[in-house]
């Protein structure tokens, strides 16, 4: 774990992410809150390019969480089964999908807490949504963010909770609201885990990591 760096540092590196990409996005494809809440749900050990192969149908015929109820467990199984843990997410969604009706009038909550409470949602996931969807700068610590934070010093920490933490206390208020997007965008193709591209890096010069390559 490197050690945290300081302001002046964090600022020149989120100033090269923001010239870079001003307005990153994330890669989940989703057309309301419902489905994005879905999709981020169905992201739990799977990757983006997957689950959007996976939902692009299933969207356009389930966008609500009463028409996901009406398509049932067990349609929604032959749309997902190409997605990791597909069975039991599959339980998780017609779950939520049922008390977003039952409790909610079918809108999606936007407190981190009442998202929480839905089946198969963790704060990770209530994070992106409440970023994503609502503007809200909620830091999503995902594999990616961990290991770029760690590398780096950008916010480094023992486990997720405090790399959270770490990006909220750290990083210029300006800087918020994207900086879960800059750092999963830079951990994927850039700081990656076994073969990162140090030789490229827009960071290079300002990151701590140790074993940097070529």
């Amino acid at each position: 774990m490197a050690k945290q760096l300081d302001y002046h540092t964090i600022r020149e590196i989120f100033t090269r992410f923001h010239e870079r990409e001003p307005e990153p996005k994330g890669e989940l494809e989703h057309v309301n809150a419902y489905t994005l809440v879905v999709a981020v749900a169905l992201s739990a050990q799977a990757t983006d390019a997957g689950v959007n192969k996976a939902t692009r149908e299933l969207f356009k015929i389930a966008d609500t969480p009463q028409k996901m109820l009406d398509l049932g467990e067990e349609r929604l199984i032959e749309h997902i089964k190409t997605i990791g843990l597909y069975r039991n997410k599959a339980k998780n969604v017609i779950k939520l999908s049922k008390i977003l009706v039952e409790d909610y009038d079918g809108i999606v909550p936007n407190s981190r807490a009442a998202l929480q409470s839905l089946p198969g949602v963790g704060r990770k996931t209530a994070n992106v949504v409440l970023n994503m969807w609502w503007h809200y700068p909620a830091q999503a610590v995902d594999t990616h963010i961990f290991r770029v934070g760690n590398r780096s010093g950008i916010c480094p920490g023992k486990d997720v909770d405090a790399v959270e933490r770490a990006i909220e206390d750290n990083v210029p208020v300006d800087f918020q609201q994207h900086a879960h997007h800059w750092l999963i965008l830079h951990g994927r193709y850039h700081c990656k885990a076994r073969k990162p591209l140090c030789g490229t890096c827009l960071i290079r010069d300002l990151c701590l990591f140790e074993e940097k390559t070529l």
